[in-house]
């Protein structure tokens, strides 16, 4: 199966994804900023990243999805965010701005989370 990161600052959240990821056969690393995703990203030569839009700074995630891109690094980005339900902002993808393959609100069913999963992992191979 495929080596995921998970890239948020809720412990809650990173526990619960990488519980229901892990029992879907994914091998799972966590990092709880963008600084700890950064050096995770080169250690752990993620399949796919899972990664939250505000962490220490309210712009971390789109920051860092832009920073992989243009490092040339293309595995899938699944974006989480409560930011639409918190704020009424709704975003979407935008190769430059939003550079993400697919976006999913919190909380998220760990049905959804793991079919989002397969399916940008299946995207990849074909």
């Amino acid at each position: 199966m495929a080596k995921i990161l998970i890239v948020d600052d809720d412990p809650d959240i990173v526990e619960a994804s990488s519980l229901f990821l892990q029992k879907a056969g994914h091998t799972i690393m966590a990092a709880y900023s963008r600084a700890e995703g950064m050096e995770a990203v080169d250690s752990f030569q993620p399949d796919l990243l899972i990664l939250d839009v505000m962490m220490e700074q309210p712009d971390d995630g789109f920051t860092m999805a832009q920073d992989l891109r243009r490092e040339g690094r293309n595995f899938p980005i699944l974006m989480l965010t409560s930011v639409a339900s918190a704020s009424g902002l709704a975003f979407g993808k935008d190769a430059e701005m939003v550079p993400v393959d697919d976006f999913q609100s919190k909380p998220v069913e760990p049905a959804d989370l793991v079919r989002k999963v397969a399916d940008l992992l299946k995207c990849r191979e074909g």
